[in-house]
Order: C-alpha cells, then structure tokens, then sequence
C-alpha cells in the first residue's frame, strides 16, 4: 500500500532509542522528510546516519530537551526555517516515573512536563501551519491511564487522551488528526533496563498477562504510527489505540 507520504516532514521526540528510532525508520522508508529530536546527540546522529546508510535522506537532528523553556517555538523555528513547514508530529518523548510513597512537587511537576505539557506545547506551535495548509497529523505515544500503582506518569497519560480529544474536534474541519497510541509491555530501553531487566521477569509476565504470548518489538507500533500519518487515515481521529498484544483488561 502507497501510504502517500513522500516528501511530507515529520517530526519525531525521543527519537534517538527504541519506538523513537524505530518510528523514524518506517517515516523514512515511507519517503518522509525527517526531523529527530532528543537530548542524547550521539545516539541521534546514529539513528540519523543508519536512516542515510539506507539510501534516505538523512533526517535533521535537533538536540534538545523537551522540558526546557521555550522549546516549541525553538523548535519551530529550526524545523521551518529548514523545510518550510512541519505535517506530521509525533510525540514519543516521555517516561514512566513509578514511586515508593507519594512523591515530592518536583517529581509531580517533571511527569506533567515531561509526559503532557512538552507535547501539547509542540503541537500548539504547528498547528497553526496545518490548518493553513489543511492537512497534518499529531500523533502521541502515551501510556496506560489504569493506575495499578503510584506512578507520577498515569495522570498525565490521562490528561494527554483528553486534551487529544478535545483537539481532534476542534482542528478535524481543517484536516488535521490528532490521535494517541498507547503501547503495551514492547522491548524497549525502558522495559528491558529498568522495568523488566531479565528473562525470567518477563516469561512470568508474558503468562500471566499477554494473550498474544509475547512481548512486542518497536516495529508492532511503529507501523500504526506510519499508517495514521497517512492521508488514508484521514477519518481516524480522537481515538486512543492500544497496542499490546491484547494486554489490556478493559474493553476501551
């Protein structure tokens, strides 16, 4: 299928590891003009140079930490100052931030920052751009919002599925989507350093929870974000799509 992306500019935070890198390489593969944003330069440049190596244009890096004070305008500003104008953003920055007690300010402060705030912001500078032009894409990789313990990250999954929504009414007339994908248990720095470090965690987890009897890899979500880029997912909007192999006990 011609996904209808050659030559459309993309836009990907946390891009230099995992679904980040991965999304990037489906983007490219599809013929997207690429930007990768994040705050390790030298695993960028290495996404960057792997996406070059394959025969594409080689993606724009921008170091930057998604948190910091006027970011999106920065942003912006590079991102149209190289290609004119920005029509798919993809919100992958962000963490879990699990908890033994109740948290500090600060901690509650940074996940908000981290895992809402910096996206929003980042799609509120574009889509000014997109609804000139009629046409864009938000896509936000997010997270669970069932809190089955304290972690600082749930409530700002929650607030970026509402806002989404929110939005995708607000912009849909313009042809601008705005969807969020949050992923299951998927092999990832996050899962396979911190949250599931070994073999054996993640078989016991995989039995007791995963209907499809494994553990994703990057590409089972990047290949979603590819199709909802597209001018073919022009009707999906304001959705939340879970990806992870069944995982989830709720029907929505």
């Amino acid at each position: 299928m011609d996904l209808q992306l050659a030559g459309r500019v993309a836009l990907v935070t946390g891009a230099s590891i995992g679904l980040g890198a991965s999304i990037a390489e489906h983007l490219a593969a599809e013929g997207c003009r690429l930007v990768l944003l994040a705050r390790r330069e030298d695993l960028l440049e290495a996404v960057a140079n792997a996406i070059a190596g394959q025969g594409r244009q080689r993606p724009l890096v921008i170091v930057e930490d998604v948190t910091s004070d006027g970011m999106a305008e920065k942003v912006r500003g590079v991102v149209e100052g190289r290609f004119g104008q920005l029509d798919i953003l993809i919100n992958n920055a962000g963490g879990s931030r699990p908890m033994a007690d109740l948290g500090t300010e600060g901690e509650w402060d940074e996940a908000m920052a981290l895992n809402f705030t910096a996206g929003r912001r980042l799609a509120h500078a574009f889509i000014p751009g997109m609804q000139a032009r009629k046409f864009g894409r938000i896509i936000n990789i997010t997270g669970n919002d069932e809190p089955t313990a304290m972690n600082a990250a749930v409530p700002p999954n929650g607030a970026m599925h509402i806002w989404a929504k929110a939005l995708s009414r607000q912009v849909g007339a313009y042809g601008v989507t705005v969807n969020c994908i949050p992923p299951g248990r998927i092999h990832s720095e996050q899962i396979d350093d911190r949250l599931m470090p070994t073999k054996a965690v993640q078989d016991a987890w995989v039995k007791a929870n995963c209907p499809a009897g494994y553990i994703g890899e990057p590409e089972d979500l990047s290949v979603l974000v590819a199709f909802l880029s597209s001018p073919k997912a022009r009707y999906i909007t304001g959705q939340v799509i879970h990806v992870d192999g069944g995982a989830r006990a709720g029907a929505t």
